[in-house]
């Protein structure tokens, strides 16, 4: 009896298995939601997407370590070109991103009940890009043994290219297979915890139903439509406009896979550092040289937020609209310089991007007090915005690395390298 349930249980998972993962993904996302409306006392469910969260969180520096090395140890030359090219674009990206979102929050203008965000958060916030500029170095000396711990990828990224430069100094062939292998052995744990994702997506979607319902849909209606309306624009126009000016093809059918693989992970897990494994297992799929990605990807989780952007520069302005400010255009325009480069400097974690809006308000003069009341405002709406934040920041990382490396493969098959 109990072997044939156990050959039952065996061939439901294979089918599992066998089933189009982003459909399984929706199921949960479907089953999260209709739990947390209607059977909001089984808790328990909550504890699928702590757990799936955490696992992605957990394995996500290892294998950014593993892969870096495994990659520059190799004798090819891992560091070329192209990675002059990605910088570029995602600075480039994500300053499009803050140009459109104030160009949105100047054609629909808005402002916001800050008497209704009393409790804003006690975090310290940073004051100038130098000070935002300062701690991105500071972190990249940290601990190696810590940076891996705590998710910090400029050390983690730092790191990995010293150690490689060691092996490549004394290691033998022997030593490169070994640490492909590790390499390899890290993305199998990534494959078996991605095929985790619906559940881990149904318990995001059911503690976030469950404990927000749809009150800030109520309340703040006009400001997340706002911030929604810039990041789709930002999805479905600019970004995929920055690829076909790479590529010269349509870029839509790797911009529509990138949203539906990597952006729908990251709207629920909020992190994109979390969503670095969902994004390595997408480039693999893509074909892309393991050697580029496996450097573009945590570097991008890094610097590429144009979701970060967008918020900053849509929250501040209605920051300064509530106050009765009109700003001009020479300031929209520091303000699109000063919301790139602070939101290179933002944190890959939840809520990562608010705390950089008092620095922005600082532009206006506006006082800390009252940016932190904006930083307040951002939190209430955080499930919303920080998770579309982070679908477009996740979702563009992959879409700039594929469309950077694409395009160095059309030259080789062309002779132009």
């Amino acid at each position: 009896m109990s072997s044939s349930i156990l050959r039952l249980l065996a061939r439901g998972w294979s089918r599992y298995l066998r089933a189009n993962l982003v459909l399984r993904i929706i199921v949960g996302i479907l089953l999260g939601a209709v739990l947390g409306l209607f059977a909001p006392y089984l808790t328990f469910f909550s504890a699928f997407g702590s757990i799936f969260v955490n696992l992605l969180k957990s394995i996500a520096p290892i294998l950014v370590f593993t892969l870096v090395i495994a990659s520059l140890t190799k004798d090819e030359k891992a560091l070329d070109s192209r990675f002059g090219s990605m910088v570029v674009l995602y600075f480039v990206s994500t300053f499009f991103a803050a140009a459109s979102a104030t160009a949105f929050s100047f054609l629909f203008p808005i402002s916001i009940d800050l008497g209704t965000a009393t409790a804003a958060p006690e975090t310290a916030s940073p004051q100038s890009i130098a000070e935002i500029l300062a701690n991105l170095l500071s972190n990249v000396a940290q601990n190696p043994v810590q940076a891996i711990a705590t998710a910090n990828y400029p050390a983690v990224l730092f790191w990995a290219i010293v150690f490689s430069l060691a092996f490549k100094r004394i290691g033998t062939s022997k030593t490169k297979i070994v640490v492909s292998e590790v390499a390899s052995c890290v993305l199998l744990v990534v494959r078996w915890i991605i095929e985790m994702a619906p559940f881990g997506v149904m318990g995001l979607v059911f503690a976030a139903v469950q404990e927000n319902g749809l009150e800030s849909f109520k309340i703040y209606g006009k400001l997340i439509s706002l911030l929604a309306a810039s990041m789709f624009f930002v999805a479905f126009v600019a970004t995929p406009l920055i690829v076909f000016l790479v590529l010269r093809r349509n870029p839509y059918p790797l911009v529509f896979k990138c949203l539906r693989v990597s952006g729908v992970t990251a709207f629920f897990t909020r992190s994109s550092a979390a969503n670095i494994p969902v994004n390595l297992s997408l480039c693999e799929k893509l074909g892309l040289d393991r050697d580029f990605y496996s450097i573009a990807i945590p570097l991008g989780a890094t610097v590429n937020m144009s979701g970060a952007a967008v918020t900053i520069s849509v929250m501040t302005l209605a920051t300064a609209r509530s106050l009765n400010m009109t700003p001009d255009f020479p300031t929209a325009i520091i303000l699109c310089l000063l919301s790139t480069l602070g939101a290179c400097g933002a944190s890959g974690v939840a809520g990562g991007s608010l705390l950089l809006i008092p620095m922005a308000c600082s532009l206006f003069g506006i006082s800390n007090e009252i940016a932190m009341q904006t930083v307040a405002v951002g939190f209430i709406i955080g499930v919303i915005q920080d998770g579309l934040e982070t679908a477009l920041n996740s979702s563009g990382d992959v879409m700039l690395a594929a469309a950077v490396d694409l395009r160095r493969r059309d030259q080789l098959a062309k002779g132009e390298d």
